[in-house]
């Protein structure tokens, strides 16, 4: 299986001055094209402090200069790998676009507040979810998952306010490197990568595909 991409080069002179700037205009146009279900998801890779990696596909839900932030339980294994291990890459696969943005940088927790805020805006039963799910154990069946949810629904019907979990949380990946993919015919693909500099600028250097 091979497919030949025939896209648009991507020049240093197209890009924005600063990765967040360029990211937003890549999501714009992914987010207006039909061909791309959930724009906003990504794969999270993280790794132990072994090196042992593990990636996962999850939403991300805000972005801006200080970073891009997605929530979790913090007790499930990428919450678990992050606070041994606080480095993470983020890799956006817009694959009908032929483009990927490839993000890698040290996690850190959002706010109390900022979390609060954000649960609040979840459908309550994805609010429930969050304290049905012990994420990442072992269960013994759905069954038990869904009768853990039942008692929740139960104890907090609609619109019953749910407490945030304490263990639930944001995670902000905040940017050293911000690689922006453009596939091309033969496999010559435009890579071009923004690195965060001890000064706060941005350096953009083209990798060879």
């Amino acid at each position: 299986m091979r497919e030949q991409y025939r896209t648009t080069e991507l020049t240093v002179a197209d890009l924005a001055p600063e990765p967040v700037g360029q990211f937003a205009r890549w999501f714009k146009e992914t987010a207006e094209n039909p061909a791309i279900h959930e724009p906003n998801a990504m794969i999270v890779s993280t790794a132990t402090p072994e090196g042992r990696p593990s990636s996962r596909t999850v939403l991300l839900k805000h972005y801006d200069e200080a970073g891009f932030v997605f929530f979790t339980n913090y007790e499930s294994r990428k919450g678990k790998e992050l606070a041994a291990n606080p480095y993470a890459s983020l890799l956006f696969p817009w694959h009908p676009l032929a483009r990927q943005v490839i993000v890698t940088g040290r996690a850190v927790h959002v706010g109390r507040d900022e979390t609060v805020a954000y649960f609040r805006t979840r459908p309550h039963g994805s609010q429930l979810g969050a304290w049905a799910s012990p994420q990442s154990q072992v269960i013994d069946s759905r069954a038990e998952l869904l009768a853990r949810y039942d008692e929740l629904a139960a104890r907090y019907p609609e619109p019953e306010q749910v407490p945030v979990p304490p263990s639930w949380g944001g995670i902000r990946v905040v940017p050293e490197t911000v690689e922006f993919w453009q596939g091309h015919e033969n496999r010559l693909h435009d890579r071009l990568r923004y690195v965060h500099e001890t000064d706060g600028t941005w350096r953009v250097e083209r990798l060879a595909p």
